[in-house]
């Protein structure tokens, strides 16, 4: 009986699921076609039916795009299409919402139609481009450095001035970004870092898939080490694969595990766990496990920490951490999407205290996931100086 009622559960889960991804994209494509189409504009019958179509026809074609790149065959083409689809009608679908009030406003001042809706859809479109050209540059350029001093009371006098250097969610995918790689790999190296670290999502693909835009990670030296853990996005496949691939290139591979550097007779913690969703994924041996990480530490000694998602800084904070670095939010990547993530995690980008010990840094990242857009949420490479008072 109880198999018979998993078995009824799945096509009703699937169900649900599927209308509503239906309805989300039905509210993302139906605000913006009713802002610039229909409403008060009293377009030409031509116009309207060209505009409608306009937003018909990649309304059917996105779904088929994800499904595409996401499914099976995993298309690279079908991926950026769709992304770029996303992308572009969430912006549209933002500045409609906007548009919409401002139309509001304009109503109460005595603008009448359709001179105030063909206004508000005239704005809606010049922003909406602006934004998606500059948005794309933004998410395309070697990311700007950021420069944060955070004070560790316990960190020894000999690490004092250390230069974390921590770079993120680089989300190797469908655009071969290689050369982008490159300057990042350069503008690290010309940081001199005592410590690098990537704080996972390297890639949306399996090793195979993205090696040569991985490849230039190889080409980053750090004076005391270089680590790395697993993002969302390692999973629920790839995790092993790029852990191997990391240890291979040179890198430390962080997988629930610690290690110990030593500067002017002091001592440092250097630990990671896995992502949140790792548990989640059923890969064997994997799962976020923070008394694993941290076994066998001096608990005198301060604890730098590695975990992808900052909503991991309460077990972090439990654990007695002193630093937490974490990425996975892309500071929003494309606002207004940033409130969106808040409910999700403590924090979207900066510096944060949590309880007496423990301070957690969220990067913005350093690519882009999905949209090859960053609007109002600048990507970066962090240097982290601790400082001991």
């Amino acid at each position: 009986m109880e198999l018979d009622s998993q078995a009824t559960r799945r096509p009703l889960r699937a169900v649900k699921i599927t209308a509503t991804l239906v309805a989300i994209l039905l509210i993302l494509f139906s605000v913006p076609w009713w802002t610039l189409v229909m409403s008060g504009t009293d377009w030409p019958t031509p116009v309207t039916a060209l505009g409608t179509a306009a937003f018909a026809l990649p309304l059917v074609t996105l779904p088929v795009m994800l499904v595409l790149s996401h499914g099976r065959r995993h298309l690279d083409w079908a991926g950026l299409v769709g992304d770029s689809i996303l992308g572009g009608i969430w912006v549209l679908f933002a500045w409609s919402v906007i548009g919409n009030l401002v139309r509001f406003a304009l109503g109460l001042a005595g603008v009448d139609d359709p001179a105030r809706s063909r206004w508000v859809a005239g704005a809606v479109i010049i922003v909406s481009a602006v934004l998606v050209i500059w948005g794309n540059r933004e998410a395309m350029r070697v990311p700007r450095i950021k420069y944060v001093d955070v004070t560790i009371p316990r960190l020894g006098k000999g690490f004092d001035g250390t230069r974390v250097v921590a770079v993120t969610d680089t989300h190797f995918g469908p655009i071969n970004r290689t050369k982008w790689s490159e300057g990042v790999a350069a503008a690290i190296n010309e940081l001199r870092p005592d410590i690098v670290a990537h704080v996972g999502d390297i890639a949306d693909g399996t090793v195979e898939q993205r090696r040569g835009q991985a490849a230039p990670l190889a080409t980053i030296r750090a004076e005391l080490a270089s680590v790395y853990v697993t993002g969302n996005h390692e999973y629920p496949r790839e995790a092993q694969g790029w852990l191997d691939y990391m240890d291979s290139i040179g890198w430390e591979p962080l997988h629930n595990k610690h290690i110990v550097v030593e500067r002017g007779g002091d001592s440092l913690v250097i630990a990671g766990v896995d992502d949140a969703t790792a548990k989640s994924s059923k890969m064997a041996g994997h799962g976020a496990n923070f008394e694993m990480a941290l076994a066998g530490t001096d608990p005198d000694l301060p604890v730098l920490m590695l975990a992808h998602q900052p909503k991991q800084v309460f077990q972090s904070e439990a654990a007695g951490v002193d630093l937490q670095i974490a990425g996975h939010t892309h500071g929003g990547q494309i606002w207004p999407f940033n409130f969106l993530v808040r409910l999700d995690q403590p924090t979207v980008h900066g510096l944060s205290r949590h309880g007496e010990r423990t301070q957690l840094y969220t990067s913005r990242g350093s690519g882009f996931w999905g949209p090859p857009l960053r609007i109002f949420a600048p990507s970066e490479i962090t240097v982290l100086t601790l400082h001991s008072t």
